[in-house]
């Protein structure tokens, strides 16, 4: 028998980025907000101190910090004609769990989407006509602009303390930025990081050949700095830990450090932990949602009465949580029909690696998450597709973000896997060799979405999540271009040596990739083609509102963590000035 709470006014499902700056932003407009999070209260002291925080083996490849797969699985297929089968454990993807969710263990790479990025469908109709975009992608527009969410992007980057040189202010292009970036109304708040070595030598190969390198804009703290809300942080140390591990140092920005102080000090808002949301209750007509059901650490079923859910948890684990809830109409591929679970995207991922002679030390075991030197130029729409063939495209980047001891052996081409030969190959070009990254843009197809699986269940009782999921040909394509010009790029950097890693045949879920999950509950102006509206506000259920990159129509080719702070401080804006004066829908279908 369940036991029923006292109403509140909120509930937030998920206390990473979007559950802590709604709690923040809701509990001081005057709401009773209740934050549940399913894991545990975590912080930097004690939890993440070293040597402890350092364990390689317990975090980067046992993954502590992340979902556990016994738990909550995920079954994955690549086409709907196959049988989906669980993940054993993660691989190409690592969601979080525990207080602040993936972003604790993030890199901190935080950049700003560009101006056609969010009108994608339009702006190629418009620069190439209508029948340039192919029949079987599926994307969309978001029903939002950059030049409406771009105050959100600058007000959270001032709260994470985000490092870089602006490329364009107001207008104006700045030399040392990215001149392919949406006009800025200011600068960042906080100075870049320091080049790496193989940054430098990327940057000048770049530049070489005609090329505008810039610096990665980083959530690893390029100085003391404290933000809008009185939280301090401190200096990068440089460490080589920050993917896959928390900072011991208050120098990477996160929901603990950055929003959940200002949102604790409050007496509206409470945290509840160890607190797993099975279900999120309707009205009997479905048109309102009355609270949630949640199985707290001590296996006690318990309602939560809200007058207003919101959804924070991973964006894919919302979704899951709309379909189980019947929160709007699943999506059905072979019909077309329903839009929760569509356009699901990812992120196409690849690289070049480059190798020197011993003499050149790069010394890539120091570094941070977010410590690169890119170029934008074959990014989005920022060269020209017409006779390419393909949409999108990826920026490329020299990443140093800590070569550590078990995972970090890049080796050349035709070096045997395992036996001596292979250690001795290790050994020779641990300390000698420079990575080029591909981050490229996922776009989306009717085959490509997420549902619930018919066999497998999680501990709760409740369906696992199963994605279908494939790279389409489009993604191939431009894949395979934007990594020939990381390949012109290595070749210019002066190495012995070039290998490159390109997609699989198939999308696999075994290697690591990237954490980008996208897509299930998209955001558009049509209610016809979309799951939420322009404030992520449910076309079904008003009084439910979903955050995450769940709500993108597709991906873009970049990290999506800036984009998933901006819309969360847009959402709390729309609440807290129109939703609260009158609660409804706030766009008229």
């Amino acid at each position: 028998m369940a036991t029923t709470l006292r109403p509140v006014d909120v509930v937030l499902v998920g206390m990473g980025w979007t559950g802590g700056i709604l709690a923040k932003e809701l509990s001081e407009a005057g709401l009773r907000v209740v934050g549940l999070e399913r894991g545990r209260v975590r912080q930097t002291v004690p939890d993440f101190q070293s040597p402890a925080i350092h364990d390689e083996l317990r975090y980067a490849v046992r993954h502590e910090l992340m979902q556990n797969m016994k738990v909550e699985p995920i079954t994955f297929r690549n086409t709907p004609d196959q049988e989906a089968l669980p993940m054993r454990q993660l691989g190409s993807f690592l969601p979080g769990t525990d207080l602040g969710g993936a972003g604790v263990h993030w890199n901190g790479q935080t950049w700003r989407f560009l101006p056609s990025d969010f009108r994608l469908r339009s702006h190629h109709e418009e620069r190439y006509g209508k029948g340039f975009i192919p029949e079987d992608l599926t994307v969309q527009d978001w029903g939002i602009t950059y030049e409406e969410l771009e105050p959100f992007y600058d007000h959270f980057e001032k709260v994470c303390g985000i490092g870089g040189k602006a490329g364009n202010l107001n207008g104006t292009l700045q030399p040392g930025g990215n001149p392919f970036e949406g006009p800025r109304s200011g600068e960042f708040p906080n100075p870049p990081m320091k080049q790496a070595y193989s940054g430098a030598l990327f940057g000048k190969a770049a530049a070489g050949l005609g090329y505008t390198p810039f610096p990665v804009p980083s959530a690893n703290m390029t100085r003391e700095y404290t933000n809008p809300y009185g939280a301090t942080l401190k200096p990068c140390n440089y460490c080589g830990y920050c993917e896959r591990f928390a900072c011991e140092h208050f120098a990477k920005s996160s929901a603990q450090l950055c929003v959940l102080p200002a949102a604790l000090r409050n007496p509206n808002f409470e945290l509840r932990p160890l607190c797993h949301v099975t279900r999120v209750n309707l009205s009997p007509d479905g048109k309102r949602a009355t609270g949630v059901t949640y199985v707290d650490g001590q296996g006690r079923e318990t309602v939560q009465p809200a007058e207003i859910v919101i959804l924070c948890a991973f964006g894919i684990n919302n979704v899951r949580l709309m379909l189980w809830s019947g929160i709007g109409q699943a999506y059905d591929p072979a019909t077309g029909q329903g839009n929760v679970g569509r356009n699901y995207s990812y992120q196409t991922m690849s690289s070049v690696n480059v190798f020197y002679p011993e003499d050149v030390r790069l010394n890539q075991f120091m570094g941070a998450g977010a410590l690169g030197t890119a170029i934008d130029d074959y990014n989005g729409d920022n060269f020209d597709h017409g006779p390419l063939g393909f949409l999108g495209g990826g920026y490329i980047a020299a990443y140093t973000t800590g070569l550590r001891p078990i995972q970090g052996h890049s080796v050349p081409e035709g070096t045997p896997r395992w036996g001596a030969e292979w250690k001795a190959a290790v050994r020779r070009h641990y300390n000698h060799t420079a990575g080029i990254s591909v981050h490229g843009s996922s776009y989306t197809r009717p085959t490509n979405y997420i549902s619930l699986d018919p066999t497998y269940r999680d501990a709760f009782g409740v369906p696992a999540m199963r994605i279908t999921y494939d790279f389409p040909e489009n993604d191939r394509k431009m894949s395979d271009f934007v990594t020939d010009r990381a390949l012109e790029i290595g070749k210019a950097m002066g190495g012995t040596q070039l290998s490159a890693s390109r997609l699989d045949k198939r999308y696999s879920i075994v290697p690591y990739q990237t954490t980008h999950n996208t897509g299930g509950a998209i955001m558009g102006a049509d209610p016809g083609s979309s799951v939420v509206n322009r404030y992520l506000q449910s076309w079904d259920v008003p009084n439910v509102f979903v955050q995450g990159a769940c709500v993108y129509p597709q991906n873009p080719g970049y990290n999506p963590t800036g984009t998933v702070g901006a819309l969360a401080y847009w959402t709390a804006k729309a609440i807290k000035e129109r939703y609260l004066k009158d609660p409804g829908p706030l766009v008229r279908a």
